[in-house]
């Protein structure tokens, strides 16, 4: 299932740290804070585990949002630069 994850961390070496972190599970940046990639509900559950150690204040947030297909599907990206988001035929990029 299409996941994303978006974050904002406080601390520069903590959001380092994470978005290393996101790489080992194949998630790709699509935003300086913000990733996405395919993860299996058990990924899914691990990572949501081990992500609360990246955070160090109180206003510090990660967000894991599991994206259903007919969800993914009807994404809009509002960009001027091509970004990947899906496969390209499935967003609409305004």
């Amino acid at each position: 299932m299409i996941t994303l994850v978006i974050y904002d961390i406080t601390d520069d070496g903590k959001r380092t740290k994470l978005s290393n972190h996101l790489k080992q599970y194949d998630l790709k940046r699509i935003q300086y804070s913000g990733f996405k990639g395919d993860l299996n509900p058990n990924d899914r559950h691990v990572l949501i585990q081990e992500i609360p150690k990246f955070l160090s204040e109180e206003r510090d947030s990660i967000y894991v949002i599991p994206l259903c297909t007919s969800c993914a599907k009807s994404v809009s990206i509002i960009s001027k630069r091509r970004g990947e988001f899906l496969e390209e035929d499935k967003v609409k990029v305004i």
